[in-house]
């Protein structure tokens, strides 16, 4: 939620499409998005049949499954604002260290349909240590008054 509000990202009456229904991001997001960002929220699973026609409908697309390269141009619309959440290690010969991380979209094919994306890495992890830290000190300061 500290993404969209850090870049202007408006959730109000737009329809949100998350993949990954798990307890500690997708589904989470998905109340925070209902809730707060006052959007209309699907829920799909990594093997939500025929996914794409959810997918093409959002405005928002979060994916969270930590399946590379999993969400393919011809299954975002437009203009759609993406976050890739997922971060796995792939091995192969591209990469310095012989491993690289790849986020569960093909980053390069679906970048130009949109109006904002997260890279990966670099993205959503960068927000997510800032956040750990800000919690942590408010807890601190909550604690020693």
């Amino acid at each position: 939620m500290e993404l969209f509000k850090r870049y202007n990202i408006p959730t109000e009456g737009k329809n949100c499409v998350v993949i990954g229904a798990s307890w500690l991001a997708g589904a989470a997001l998905s109340m925070m998005l209902v809730e707060e960002g006052k959007a209309t929220v699907t829920i799909c699973h990594k093997h939500t049949k025929d996914i794409s026609q959810f997918t093409r409908q959002a405005d928002i697309l979060i994916v969270a499954v930590g399946k590379p390269g999993m969400v393919t141009a011809d299954m975002v619309k437009e203009g759609a604002v993406v976050i890739d959440v997922g971060t796995t290690r792939v091995e192969g010969p591209q990469f310095k260290n012989g491993f690289g991380l790849k986020g569960d979209v093909d980053f390069k094919q679906v970048a130009p349909k949109t109006s904002f994306i997260t890279p990966v890495p670099g993205g959503v992890g960068p927000m997510t240590i800032a956040s750990l830290l800000l919690n942590t000190l408010r807890a601190t300061e909550l604690r020693n008054p």
